[in-house]
């Protein structure tokens, strides 16, 4: 067979070529190479075979707000082809291609596996955040238990134990896997390093590393400047991203730098007539916090967070894509999958702060940002510029972050009391034996005296399951049911309505309740200080109990507690309050506040669709998420205005 050499009349990369006849062997394949590298287009081969075979295909991404732009970018090509399914919406969920976020992929393996019969590929993009110390064991555990049949395509960014990887993939899934690596970009990457406040002596030990222009340019406009910001627009090397690892600083310095005026008068025509159209489409151009962006945008300068709310994150990406915007702050969740390049990246630290410390970035953090720079059949280059704060520098982080071999990727491997009530159901005691085959497990094989901190939590989470009633007599009970075809907060689900706790309550009620099972609240939000009522502290009883029981097992990751923190805000949402109203009772971030009622009608839904047809608390949940899944907290609404 003679591999392809173009595909949608691109010519192939060498690696790219491996891919597509791996694919075509009906092999499943894990592709690593560097952000901006092509690996997109691996899938999109994929998808074109199983279209042409007349069978399906899911694509996993790892958060919604890619999800989401999955779907726009294959609904565009494809059309009624795609579909999606993400917990806040589903759209079309039969097409033959369907968008899902891992979590709903691996729910699909527990709840419906019989909905995967007619699936021949899964793509895992960015696969390597199995790493992830929060959410990688779902990817772990998608991978562990999905059908046989089902072929793996895994994109990945560039990992030393890649080959590891793959290894126990064969082995727990009994089946053969290709491995193609790519270490070099198409459009090559230039580092700099740009001091922030230099001084004589600091200079002077650091010489080394510190920035120095290519030779061939020269420096336009005058001395050295202070800010690399400033050198980018002296030297036309914009578009630009900046990246900051602080929501307040991206406002900030978008604020700031926002007096550039970065458009000529043609593009700040062009640039106003496309954000107001989009305005008008998302159905925003009446909100305050609208004219603000617009009048940035006029300029050619935008920010972008998790804090905003997501339409306008959606604007902001849209007008990005366009190449209009010319400097862009953002956190780096925006480096997250989305493939939105610029010719520059610009950072304004090396170091960020974890929610513990403040610690030097990793390397694979790094590059993935980084990666952002130089744009495909644009580019010749891509220019790297950090920030670099003398008073903190270290040559010998320095080194690592920039020349040093990207950290391997680690198992988070940590079965939820969900994943094993479904794995007990299936395979009784055999459950014990899960971590076996885990990455986890894998990982620690051959390293002496290497133990086991994962079997000892499995045994002490379902003696607690045995204990609180969960299962009894080898089987799982009624109440174990509930927990199982709960994903997320299943325990605090469960115990509430075996309490009868749901029953109780209004409709206003039970949004407050599932909003505080889901509400993680930040350093600096300021919330509702009131005291409890006896409806919340019945709950906060109900969950008390549970955690006592995990406290006699000896669990150190105990089920967190709700927080009432956002009662005021939701009653006055579910009355019929408009969005911007919010803000008296609360100082959460918009992007959080939708995201939080989002995740808490998610959590009614998955409550609803487990009761009984003949339920009344069904009536109850449906009117509750009617009030509250309106205007921009309305996921569904959202997408498709777009």
């Amino acid at each position: 067979m003679t591999p392809a050499t173009t595909f949608r009349g691109k010519t192939l990369y060498p690696f790219q070529q491996r891919a597509i006849e791996a694919i075509s062997l009906g092999r499943s394949v894990i592709v690593a190479a560097p952000t901006g590298a092509g690996k997109t287009l691996v899938a999109d081969y994929a998808i074109e075979e199983v279209f042409a075979a007349g069978r399906r295909i899911i694509y996993t991404a790892p958060v919604k707000a890619l999800s989401n732009q999955k779907f726009r970018d294959f609904r565009a090509e494809h059309g009624d082809d795609v579909g999606i399914m993400t917990g806040d919406v589903t759209i079309n969920a039969t097409a033959p291609l369907l968008i899902m976020t891992t979590e709903v992929f691996r729910n699909t393996i527990f709840e419906s596996p019989e909905r995967l019969d007619p699936v021949t590929w899964v793509v895992f993009d960015e696969v390597h955040y199995l790493d992830d110390p929060e959410r990688g064991t779902v990817w772990e555990e998608s991978i562990l238990y999905a059908p046989p049949h089902i072929r793996l395509l895994a994109l990945s960014a560039t990992i030393p134990n890649i080959e590891q990887l793959a290894d126990w993939i064969r082995e727990t899934r009994d089946s053969e896997i290709d491995v193609v690596v790519e270490t070099e970009r198409p459009v090559p990457l230039h580092h700099y390093l740009y001091p922030g406040e230099p001084g004589p002596k600091e200079l002077g030990q650091l010489k080394r590393i510190l920035f120095k222009p290519p030779q061939r340019r020269r420096l336009r406009g005058g001395p050295h400047p202070r800010h690399p910001i400033e050198y980018v627009c002296r030297n036309g090397w914009l578009p630009a991203l900046y990246f900051v690892f602080s929501r307040r600083d991206c406002e900030r310095l978008c604020l700031r730098e926002g007096r550039r005026e970065l458009l000529d008068r043609e593009e700040r025509r062009e640039m106003l007539t496309l954000f107001d159209d989009l305005a008008h489409r998302y159905q925003v151009e009446d909100k305050p916090s609208t004219g603000a962006l617009r009048e940035a945008a006029a300029r050619g300068v935008l920010y972008h967070h998790a804090g905003l709310l997501p339409i306008y994150k959606e604007i902001v990406e849209r007008l990005f894509d366009t190449g209009m915007i010319k400097l862009l702050f953002a956190t780096e969740t925006f480096a997250l999958g989305v493939n939105m390049p610029a010719r520059c990246v610009i950072f304004d630290s090396l170091r960020k702060f974890d929610g513990v410390d403040i610690r030097w970035l990793k390397t694979r953090d790094y590059l993935q940002m980084a990666g952002r720079a130089g744009r495909q059949g644009i580019d010749d280059e891509g220019l790297v510029l950090s920030r670099l704060y003398l008073r903190d520098a270290s040559y010998t982080e320095l080194q690592r972050i920039l020349y040093g071999e990207v950290e391997p990727v680690h198992s988070r491997f940590n079965l939820s009391y969900s994943t094993l009530l479904n794995l007990y159901g299936r395979l009784g005691e055999g459950v014990y034996n899960a971590y076996d085959k885990s990455f986890a497990c894998f990982q620690e094989r051959g390293k002496r005296g290497a133990s086991s901190p994962r079997n000892r939590i499995i045994k002490q989470r379902i003696a607690v399951l045995e204990a609180c009633g969960y299962i009894a007599d080898g089987t799982v009970t009624d109440c174990g049911e509930i927990a199982r075809q709960i994903n997320g907060y299943e325990i605090h689900i469960s115990e509430l309505h075996a309490e009868g706790v749901f029953d109780d309550l209004s409709a206003s009620h039970l949004g407050a309740v599932c909003t505080a099972i889901v509400y993680e609240a930040r350093k600096r939000d300021d919330t509702d200080p009131r005291p409890l009522s006896r409806t919340e502290k019945r709950v906060q009883r109900c969950i008390q109990a549970w955690r006592q029981e995990e406290k006699r097992q000896k669990l150190k990751e105990r089920t967190r507690m709700p927080d009432f923190s956002l009662n005021s805000v939701v009653f006055e949402w579910m009355k019929g309050a408009e969005f911007d109203e919010l803000s008296r009772y609360t100082s959460v971030s918009q992007g959080d506040l939708v995201r939080t009622l989002r995740m808490a009608l998610q959590l009614m839904r998955q409550l609803k669709s487990v009761l009984e047809p003949d339920n009344p608390l069904r009536r109850k949940l449906q009117d509750a998420i009617g009030r509250m899944d309106r205007d921009v907290v309305d996921a569904r609404r959202q997408l498709e205005l777009g």
